[in-house]
């Protein structure tokens, strides 16, 4: 490991609409220290001759079969040697000092395990909407165990200013402190593979919170994102993006999910679940294979859920204060900590 070293890992899947201009805001970045990594899992419009572009300057794997996201981000992380990991995906671009304050932010304390910064929403064009959009500032859990992305959607006008204590980050632009990472991963795995796309985020940020790590958010670290999975558009999606997005609902639950807190809002809960199996049973029927998927990994799981309460630090109180319907956020210190190494990167 390098101290003060960000390793910005990238996975690809044809994502030649976007990858040029995201490579460029980050090898634009004023922060000296980072080794960038891309991982392609085989994409098919073009985005390898585009990485072909940055070869002198970007470690690039091509795998022979796509793996999904979550491996792929993986084994990104295992090739890199940085203190900090940013998780990026393609349709990200970066304000220049985005890595800078995200390192500052993330130097204030040593628990301190992920930091967020404030992405605004972009479209697929690169324009930007008539007013500008939040696109997240952190994401948060509700009593249904749905995951938001706080602010998702609102006009920024200027809140979102305070440095805050928020549940996760989405791993669209996700800095991990290479501590944290080592600590709550399971068998090698930080993201999940058995996820291979959708939540893994916020899989990571639960059993983050699960042991005693905390998420901060910084404002000054910007950038912009285009989204193509929103809380409104699932018909959209493709069906295969949509039955990950119910098999991980549940695979996350039965790794992280405490007693007291299922308890607390089984109602909530329940009444969820009820929404979502009903919608595969009537609607969408191609996502009823996540049960069978769900099953079949059942001993598996179960075995990880044991590895996550044996680490479990804290109390029931503090899980349960997360879970509510509007985004919970919890005031930082306005005092910076800087460690000394912090200083010398930036001298």
């Amino acid at each position: 490991m390098h101290n003060g070293l960000v390793s910005v890992t990238i996975v690809t899947f044809n994502s030649g609409r976007f990858i040029k201009r995201c490579l460029e805001s980050v090898l634009a970045q004023r922060y000296p220290l980072k080794e960038v990594i891309v991982v392609d899992n085989v994409s098919t419009d073009g985005t390898l001759d585009i990485l072909d572009q940055f070869a002198d300057r970007v470690r690039i794997v091509t795998n022979e079969e796509n793996i999904g996201f979550a491996a792929a981000q993986n084994q990104a992380i295992h090739m890199s040697s940085g203190e900090w990991i940013l998780t990026l995906n393609p349709d990200v671009l970066l304000m220049p000092n985005f890595i800078q304050s995200m390192v500052d932010a993330g130097n204030r304390e040593p628990q301190i395990g992920t930091v967020c910064g404030k992405l605004l929403a972009m479209m697929a064009s690169f324009d930007l909407p008539e007013k500008p959009l939040v696109d997240s500032t952190g994401i948060y859990f509700n009593p249904m165990l749905r995951h938001l992305d706080r602010g998702s959607r609102d006009v920024d006008n200027g809140h979102y200013l305070n440095f805050e204590y928020v549940f996760g980050a989405t791993a669209a632009a996700a800095l991990y402190r290479r501590e944290m990472i080592e600590d709550i991963s399971i068998h090698g795995e930080f993201f999940d593979n058995d996820f291979f796309v959708y939540r893994e985020d916020a899989d990571v940020a639960w059993r983050a919170q699960l042991y005693g790590w905390k998420t901060l958010y910084t404002p000054h670290a910007r950038g912009y994102h285009v989204r193509s999975v929103l809380p409104g558009n699932r018909r959209a999606l493709p069906s295969a993006i949509n039955m990950h997005s119910v098999k991980n609902r549940f695979l996350m639950r039965v790794k992280n999910m405490t007693p007291d807190l299922y308890l607390k809002n089984f109602f909530q809960i329940t009444f969820r679940d009820l929404v979502v199996v009903g919608a595969c049973l009537l609607q969408e029927h191609s996502s009823l294979k996540a049960f069978w998927i769900l099953a079949k990994k059942w001993k598996s799981v179960v075995a990880k859920r044991k590895i996550i309460m044996a680490n479990r630090k804290v109390s029931d109180e503090y899980l349960a204060s997360w879970f509510q319907f509007q985004p919970v956020s919890q005031p930082a210190p306005k005092t910076v900590r800087v460690p000394a190494r912090a200083k010398a990167v930036r001298s």
